[in-house]
């Protein structure tokens, strides 16, 4: 397995951060495999997957770099820069960063990603990184910025349940719950970021960040010694940005409203962030949670300047139920 050796220094100094540009480059890989991993993710798909496969029919060399650098073990490193953290920066910003890598490293980190020889029509193109630039671009405009108002507060409503989660059970706990089955604390600041056997990195007084995505695509990336990222699909509801429905049984109890609000409490989530998650306005949410409240279905808690609604053990028990009859 793969795993990193975290520096205390390193631990106590990392953030989560968000960025557009690690959500267009997830959007990139979900197009390339052309399979959702949820209801949000393929009904996103069939809306934007036959428009994908129009520009690459266009552009061949383009689609021969895809496939290159979303190789089956690892991605092309100009592909998939590490964000600076220090601020969230714009899409714009970011991406400057794949079309300034340097275009003679280009092939080589292709040869890694391919796992073999990189295809000549590739060897001989002039500038790789100014043209996945351009397909990222396009995936940016056409995909995901339509969109990002809403993605981005879904992001910022995991990073919340997140840092709650990291209140309340450590960095163990936290970890564990970012990618459950690959990403893993070991202990002796150990963290297991792949099932691949691949040599350990250390992680001395380099930042580490960890990065949110709406689709279920993750990767790890590093610059240097200086920064780490661990990029990580939302958690349960969080990362269904279709809003997709309550279990009809738990509607017809509760009301599709107030189900649609029970459902997504899967994690600590705020008033605000609920409003973003369910569509509905702040008043109807506010009321749905009351009414949950006063039932004993959820609990709140102030974290910070916010108020977060989680549910209670009888909530949790009243949405499986209704999800298992479903």
């Amino acid at each position: 397995m793969g795993w990193w050796h975290i520096g205390t220094d390193s631990l106590a100094g990392s953030r989560f951060v968000l960025s557009p540009l690690a959500e267009t480059i997830a959007a990139l890989k979900t197009l390339h495999a052309a399979a959702g991993g949820h209801p949000g993710e393929r009904a996103w798909l069939a809306a934007h997957l036959p428009a994908y496969r129009e520009r690459l029919a266009a552009h061949p060399p383009d689609a021969l770099l895809v496939r290159a650098a979303l190789g089956p073990a690892w991605n092309a490193d100009f592909l998939t820069p590490t964000p600076l953290g220090e601020r969230e920066q714009s899409f714009e910003e970011e991406v400057a960063a794949v079309r300034d890598a340097e275009p003679a490293d280009a092939v080589p980190q292709l040869e890694v990603s391919i796992g073999g020889p990189v295809p000549e029509p590739l060897r001989s193109a002039p500038d790789l990184p100014h043209r996945m630039a351009e397909v990222l671009e396009w995936v940016w405009r056409e995909t995901v910025r339509p969109d990002w108002p809403r993605r981005r507060r879904v992001l910022e409503a995991d990073v919340t349940a997140r840092t709650a989660l990291l209140g309340r059970g450590g960095w163990a706990a936290a970890l564990d719950a970012l990618c459950p089955g690959k990403l893993r604390w070991l202990g002796d600041g150990r963290l297991q970021v792949n099932s691949r056997d691949l040599p350990p990195r250390s992680v001395g007084g380099g930042r580490l960040l960890f990065v949110p995505v709406t689709f279920t695509k993750g990767w790890v990336s590093w610059e240097g010694s200086e920064r780490y990222a661990v990029v990580y699909p939302c958690a349960g509801a969080l990362a269904d940005v279709s809003a997709a429905g309550a279990p009809e049984a738990l509607a017809a109890l509760l009301g599709r409203g107030r189900a649609g609000v029970l459902v997504r409490l899967e994690t600590p989530t705020s008033t605000s962030q609920l409003v973003a998650l369910t569509g509905q306005g702040l008043g109807s949410v506010g009321r749905h949670l009351k009414v949950l409240l006063d039932a004993g279905l959820v609990w709140r808690r102030r974290a910070g300047r916010s108020v977060l609604y989680d549910r209670t053990e009888a909530g949790t028990v009243l949405v499986r139920a209704a999800s298992a009859e479903a």
